[in-house]
């Protein structure tokens, strides 16, 4: 299945080379779930802020059970700081 994924500011180095700026598409296996392709891409902990399917907020308690579908968007923010 085909999974759109985007991260934003400092996690975008994170993003394979084949990523058009802060976005790429990646086939997963069926039934992958958020937490799991966090995981596989190996993003820091610390740096995994807001996650988003589809703009939907996914709290961190339900990461691991949130099962992606084709052609859904994982957008993921780090905490940002600003004055």
């Amino acid at each position: 299945m085909t999974v759109t994924l985007k991260l934003f500011a400092t996690l975008s180095d994170h993003l394979p080379p084949e990523a058009r700026h802060n976005e790429v598409t990646l086939d997963w296996a069926q039934g992958q779930t958020v937490q799991a392709v966090i995981d596989r891409l190996a993003l820091p902990p610390r740096l995994v802020h807001l996650v988003l399917v589809d703009g939907v907020f996914i709290p961190p308690e339900q990461r691991t059970t949130r099962r992606l579908a084709a052609g859904e968007a994982l957008a993921i923010w780090p905490p940002i700081a600003g004055g």
